[in-house]
C-alpha cells in the first residue's frame, strides 16, 4: 500500500469561480462579503457570483473594492432559514440564495458553491441537483480537525447515519484525495474509527471495509483502526466513520476545546498569583486558543457529488468564512473530483476478492 502515486494529470483552473450564498448562517451579509473580500486578496484570480439581495450587496461594495470590480451579483430575496426542513428548502431550490448558488455549479457557471446556511437543506438540495459521482453510493461530509501534530481529515460528519462496508471504503478513497489536495500529503495515513485497534473489534461493516482497504493499491497508507481517544494525537491523516459516530466525534472535539479554554480562563482568574501566571504565559495561551479555534478549521465539503459544495459553520466569523472559501479554492485548483474518479477507477480495476471478516 502507498506505493502508487497520483497517476492523473491535474488540469489547471486559471480563474476559479465560487458561487457564494451571502444570506446563509449567523454572520449576516456584511460579514460574508467581508470574508469574500479577504479571499479575493488571498487569491487574486478568484471570482465570485454573489447570491442575495442586490441592493444590499451593492451597498457593501463600498467596503469591498476587490469584489466590486470582479463579482457578479445574482439577485434574490429568498433565503433558506435555519429552521426550514429539507423538503421546504427543496421547493425553493431555484429561487433561494442557497439553491441558486448550487444551480450555478450544476449549470457550469461556477466551480464550487459555499454556504453557511442550513446543513440539512444544503445537503438535500446539493444531492438533488448534482447527484452522486459514478461509483459513489452516498456523499460524505468531510472537514479538518486540530490535533497535537497536524490537522486530520474526518468523514463522514453527519450526512449518513448508517453505512455499509462499501460506503466506508468509498469514504476512505475520497478522504485520502481530500487530504492530498488540502493538506498536501502524498500518501496520507488512513484509519477507520472503531472501539478498539484489534482486527476482530467492531462491526462486520468495519471489519469488511478494513479487509478491502488493507490490500487496496492506492496513494494512501491504511493504518487499520483508531479509537476515539486517539483522534487528537495526529498519528493518522484521515479518519473514516459513519455519519452518526462522526458527528458525535466532531461535537465532542468542539465541546472539549471549549471546556479546556473555559477551565483555563477560570483558573487564571481565581487568584492574583494565577493572574500573574497568565501574564507570563499569555503568548502560549493565545497560540493554544488559535489552534483550537473552529474558525481556523472552518469549511466542510460534501465529497462524492458531481460538483463541489462547501459548508461553512453557521456561527463562523469573517475569518472562518474566508477560510471556508479557501477550502473551496484549494479543492477547485486541485481538481478533487477528477482525482476521486481516478482513484475509484483504480480501486475497482484492482479490487481484491476479499472474504468476509471473521466474527468477533
Amino acid at each position: 500500500m502507498g506505493a502508487h502515486t497520483d497517476s492523473m494529470t491535474v488540469k489547471p483552473v486559471s480563474n476559479p469561480v465560487i458561487a457564494l450564498d451571502v444570506m446563509g448562517g449567523d454572520a449576516g451579509l456584511p460579514d460574508v462579503m467581508a470574508a469574500a473580500e479577504i479571499a479575493s486578496e488571498r487569491y487574486p484570480a478568484l471570482r465570485f457570483r454573489l447570491h442575495g439581495p442586490e441592493p444590499r450587496i451593492r451597498a457593501e461594495f463600498v467596503r469591498c473594492p476587490r469584489l466590486s470590480g470582479s463579482a457578479i451579483v445574482v439577485h434574490t430575496d429568498e433565503v433558506v432559514l435555519g429552521t426550514d426542513k429539507p423538503s421546504q428548502a427543496l421547493r425553493r431550490s431555484r429561487t433561494s440564495s442557497m439553491g441558486m448558488a448550487i444551480q450555478c455549479v450544476k449549470n457550469g457557471d461556477a466551480h464550487a458553491a459555499v454556504s453557511a446556511g442550513n446543513t440539512g437543506a444544503l445537503m438535500a438540495m446539493a444531492l438533488f441537483a448534482l447527484r452522486t459521482m459514478p461509483g459513489i453510493d452516498r456523499p460524505a461530509l468531510a472537514a479538518l480537525l486540530p490535533t497535537l501534530k497536524n490537522d486530520v481529515a474526518v468523514l463522514d460528519l453527519g450526512a449518513n447515519t448508517e453505512c455499509d462496508a462499501e460506503n466506508l471504503v468509498q469514504f476512505a478513497v475520497m478522504g485520502a484525495v481530500f487530504a492530498r489536495t488540502v493538506l498536501g500529503l502524498e500518501n496520507p495515513r488512513v484509519a477507520l474509527l472503531n472501539i478498539g485497534v484489534e482486527e476482530l473489534k467492531g462491526t462486520d461493516e468495519l471489519r469488511d471495509a478494513a479487509a478491502l482497504l488493507r490490500t487496496a493499491q492506492l496513494p494512501m497508507r491504511f493504518e487499520g483502526f483508531v479509537e476515539g481517544d486517539k483522534i487528537g494525537q495526529g498519528n493518522v491523516d484521515v479518519i473514516v466513520t459513519d455519519g452518526f459516530s462522526g458527528n458525535i466525534a466532531l461535537k465532542t472535539v468542539e465541546g472539549t476545546a471549549k471546556l479546556v479554554t473555559g477551565l483555563l480562563a477560570n483558573a487564571f482568574r481565581s487568584t492574583w498569583l494565577t493572574q500573574l501566571g497568565y501574564l507570563l504565559s499569555r503568548g502560549a495561551l493565545r497560540a493554544l486558543g488559535a489552534h483550537l479555534d473552529p474558525n481556523a478549521h472552518n469549511g466542510a465539503v460534501f465529497l462524492g457529488l458531481n460538483g463541489l459544495i462547501v459548508k461553512s459553520h453557521g456561527s463562523a466569523n469573517v475569518r472562518g468564512i474566508a477560510n471556508a472559501i479557501g477550502v473551496a479554492h484549494d479543492l477547485i485548483i486541485g481538481n478533487v473530483g477528477e482525482r476521486i474518479a481516478t482513484d475509484l477507477a483504480n480501486f475497482r480495476a484492482h479490487r481484491p476478492d476479499v472474504p468476509a471478516a471473521p466474527a468477533a
